[in-house]
């Protein structure tokens, strides 16, 4: 079997951009000296990055607590443990009520390994929290478990954290402290969309949702790391479903900004009948011209 050229999360989250890393990694700079992900989700984008130092930041604590867990734990001993309370509990396609005592307990203690062995049974493997900050996503019923393709996306994540600089971080982005960086450093953003829905951006999870006071503040972080010479990318969609995110192409196009549009008609999906349907215009934005830029990706 040929090796995968990029690092999947093990985690499946709503808006991952593993499926079109092969096209914004490229258009990131040669050489970063302390890459953030300001909004790192599944942690698909930093996790391939070559930096020397990477920051992921979400503003989801219990996530943050996964990775740092994820990043404390010897891989062996994180594995075994999975293993163990799919045992103890003894999870399986149809086993709801295992899967109801666990989120159970884990609501109780917040253990963050227990988040993982959730997820790997939950309603298509997803997180969410209710506004107690409770894990309240249903059971997968014979449709979710701890397969060999999460498997191996696991341990392959793990052994990547283990040889590399990760810092995780947890804060709003607009606390995030950039007075550090410099030149050489870059962040990526990929926010909840303004212009599409969802319920990890609706405000009603326990965590700050995401609406245009939002969406300027953070277009307003963006001149501000330009103004210092910092470079950037924006992941975002400038039409979706017939609605047009004005703010963000004026914002844009004003300061002169760079938009990709992404083609996401990828390999053995049927991507761009979904676009024509929905007309989404999903693009990188980037305040350099990356048309010089050669991304160096890990072999």
């Amino acid at each position: 079997m040929a090796k995968q050229p990029y690092i999947q999360s093990p985690l499946n989250y709503i808006g991952g951009k593993y499926k079109i890393l092969p096209q914004i990694l490229p258009l990131f700079p040669s050489r970063i000296r302390t890459f953030v992900d300001l909004f790192c989700g599944g942690c698909n984008v930093g996790i391939n990055v070559s930096a020397d130092r990477t920051i992921f930041n979400d503003n989801i604590s219990y996530l943050i607590d996964l990775y740092r867990k994820f990043n404390d734990t010897p891989v062996q001993e994180t594995m075994d443990y999975i293993e163990q309370r799919i045992s103890e509990f003894q999870l399986s396609l149809t086993n709801e009520n295992g899967y109801r005592e666990l989120r159970r307990i884990y609501n109780e203690q917040k253990n963050p390994l227990d988040l993982f062995v959730l997820t790997a049974y939950s309603f298509n493997h997803q997180i969410r929290f209710n506004n107690s900050h409770e894990f309240n996503i249903p059971f997968g019923r014979e449709r979710s478990y701890f397969n060999s393709t999460m498997k191996s996306n696991l341990y392959t994540f793990l052994d990547r954290l283990h040889t590399k600089d990760f810092i995780f971080s947890c804060t709003d982005f607009d606390k995030f402290d950039f007075s550090e960086l410099s030149e050489n450093d870059f962040v990526y953003c990929d926010p909840p969309y303004l212009i599409t829905t969802g319920t990890y951006n609706d405000g009603k999870r326990g965590f700050t949702g995401w609406n245009e006071k939002q969406e300027c503040k953070l277009l307003k972080i963006l001149d501000m790391l330009h103004e210092r010479g910092i470079s950037f990318a924006l992941s975002n969609v400038l039409i979706h479903r017939g609605r047009r995110n004005t703010t963000l192409l004026e914002w844009t196009e004003h300061r002169g900004y760079t938009i990709t549009y992404l083609n996401k008609n990828y390999a053995n999906s049927n991507y761009q009948i979904i676009d024509r349907e929905s007309k989404s215009e999903e693009v990188l934005i980037t305040n350099y011209h990356h048309e010089i830029q050669q991304g160096v990706l890990f072999e």
